[in-house]
């Protein structure tokens, strides 16, 4: 993040940040820019009018800018910024970026427009991130979005591995055996809002951690259902009966087929291409192009789930 910054005080950089719900994605960001000059909205379900007003607050308080007249759209404002920044370089970090969809899916152009006008002279650190894996990469990998080709870099934000987990373990329970290693690892995925949500419960051995995620009111009975209701939105019901299926030991697409009784190609595809949530399994001596495939689910919470 620091050579991304430097570099944004030469010409403008739009970076844009993707990985799962709960990964940490926010808490890194504000982390690695708290010691520049940084703007963060966060893009609520409501209307752009409104959310002009909180962010020109913010502006005022964080920039120590008056204005003066009222800044309605959400066009004017990135106007503003992008002119702003030309003389005075700072962050800008842009949360739930795909929610402008709601807001006024128009945002994606008319930023497109200011963009490419003021890059050149602007110094603006731009960061743009999103919990909605598939809808941010469309925002920014789908040739017919206007924000396509528009981002410098492109930063994935990751589950944590063993190595981490085993010494985030040796931090807190330091006669941790294998077992609960295992047990840590099966339970969160890695996925750093669990891993944070059982250090807060002292939950490090096999037993307390079972009680904790079994307990009432616990966030993780939920979970599951929660993170593929915002991944897929009004699809919701036909990837959760893939994904259960699988779960339940019907992996081959023949056998889902049969269930669901209707063509599951498509989902099937996009679930491992865009969503990277299942994976094709072929027998080991079987041909690349094989049709004897089955399918297993990549996301270690969502498996346990």
């Amino acid at each position: 993040m620091d050579k991304i910054e430097k570099l944004s005080r030469r010409t403008a950089q739009m970076t844009f940040v993707v990985g799962r719900r709960r990964i940490g994605k926010t808490s890194l960001l504000v982390k690695a820019t708290e010691s520049t000059e940084t703007l963060y909205f966060f893009i609520a379900k409501k209307s752009e009018v409104l959310l002009c007003s909180e962010f020109v607050e913010q502006i005022q308080q964080k920039l120590n800018i008056p204005f003066f007249g009222e800044i309605k759209t959400f066009r004017e404002l990135f106007g503003f910024l992008m002119e702003l920044s030309k003389t005075r370089p700072f962050t800008l970090i842009i949360d739930e970026f795909q929610e402008f969809y709601s807001v006024n899916p128009a945002v994606f152009s008319d930023m497109q427009n200011i963009w490419d006008s003021n890059k050149q002279q602007s110094k603006l650190n731009l960061i743009l991130c999103g919990s909605v894996y598939s809808m941010m990469t469309k925002i920014f990998e789908n040739s017919k979005e206007p924000l396509f080709g528009r981002a410098t870099q492109r930063l994935h934000l990751k589950a944590f591995d063993i190595a981490t987990l085993k010494e985030i373990l040796n931090d807190y329970n330091p006669g941790y055996t294998n077992e609960d290693l295992l047990a840590f690892y099966l339970f969160t995925g890695g996925v750093a809002k669990y891993v944070e949500l059982l250090v807060q419960a002292e939950a490090f051995s096999f037993e307390t951690m079972l009680d904790e995620i079994l307990s009432e009111n616990s966030l993780f009975l939920e979970e599951g259902k929660n993170v593929l209701i915002d991944e897929f939105g009004k699809d919701y019901g036909n990837y959760f009966s893939i994904l259960s299926l699988i779960a339940s030991g019907k992996t081959a697409r023949v056998d889902i087929e049969s269930i669901m009784e209707t063509q599951t190609g498509g989902f099937l595809d996009r679930l491992e291409n865009e969503y990277g949530l299942i994976k094709k399994v072929r027998p080991i001596l079987a041909k690349p192009g094989s049709r004897t495939v089955k399918y297993r689910i990549e996301d270690n919470f969502l498996k346990f789930w």
